[in-house]
């Protein structure tokens, strides 16, 4: 078992059935997980800060997942180790009168990072052809007449194919994410949130409402990883009944993909290092005597 497992890029089908929410074979334990999330906080950490120097690619990272799958605890506890410069949150709940009066990817595309800065998604385009598509919201959206209702989430998951190969041919990789939690599991944690009143702020009786349509979510979610699936912009399908595993997980994710993309620190030219010795030496001469000898000695 490796990482691999759980990359869809479009080389293999996606089935939902098959697929564990519950196992942990990269880890024996959560002391394990704990340990190795530690050791890719740190690189994570640097390879962020060279991205953002370097300012030659940006990262979408897309969280995807039914209700208590654990988006929120996993975008806080992975990435918490990321500076703030250059790293922000795009949190994609119904959307508003305005954007429902532009086309569905507006909104989507004002977040887009740029080029040295990561965004992470919080849902995303996604929701268009996930609950738009088992609510049916598109029913009560307005589109043209020659657009046919049955046409409509078939051509949303080509056209966000099609966006996120124009990002990547602009320089802004996709990695989407789903936490794929039970929903025995997903009943626990709502009962929990019931039960334990530090937890009470986060249950909805909207939530559980939706359990009711579980299985068009699910192959909700497997006809648009199968759609949209590429080898630059891979899903990833993160078994999430257990979360400690599922944040190690991601971590590794997220870690796999800033390493494949190499960011460097730029290269300073001789003709800059120039300049900052005719800088530096100004900037001395402005020091009382006893500060500029410590820099002197340093240079030494």
């Amino acid at each position: 078992m490796s990482l691999s497992d759980y990359i869809y890029d479009g080389t293999r089908h996606f089935d939902i059935a098959k697929v564990s929410r519950d196992e942990t074979k990269l880890c024996k334990d959560k002391n394990e997980a704990a340990a190795k999330m530690a050791e890719n906080e740190k690189k994570l950490d640097e390879l962020q800060q060279k991205l953002y120097a370097e300012k030659k690619e940006g990262l979408i990272i897309i969280f995807q997942a039914m209700d208590a799958a654990g988006k929120d605890g996993t975008i806080t506890h992975v990435l918490q180790c990321l500076s703030p410069h250059g790293v922000y949150e795009a949190a994609f709940k119904a959307p508003s009168a305005v954007e429902l009066a532009h086309d569905y990817l507006w909104r989507v595309a004002r977040e887009v990072p740029a080029k040295g800065e990561i965004a992470i998604f919080n849902r995303s385009q996604y929701e268009d052809v996930l609950i738009g598509s088992v609510r049916e919201l598109y029913k009560t959206q307005a589109h043209a007449d020659r657009i046919k209702d049955a046409d409509v989430i078939n051509n949303r998951l080509k056209d966000i194919r099609h966006f996120e190969e124009y990002l990547y041919h602009n320089s802004v990789r996709t990695i989407k994410i789903f936490l794929n939690v039970s929903k025995d599991e997903q009943a626990e944690r709502f009962l929990a949130r019931i039960d334990e009143p530090e937890k009470n702020w986060k249950f909805s009786s909207g939530d559980v409402e939706e359990r009711k349509y579980w299985d068009k979510y699910m192959d909700a979610f497997e006809t648009a990883v199968n759609a949209t699936a590429t080898k630059e912009n891979p899903w990833y399908v993160v078994p999430a009944d257990h979360k400690w595993y599922m944040r190690y997980v991601v971590s590794e994710i997220i870690l796999k993909t800033l390493q494949e993309m190499k960011p460097e620190y730029p290269v300073v030219t001789d003709e800059r290092r120039a300049d900052f010795a005719a800088l530096r030496e100004s900037l001395l001469k402005e020091l009382p005597a006893e500060k500029a000898e410590k820099y002197l000695s340093k240079k030494d």
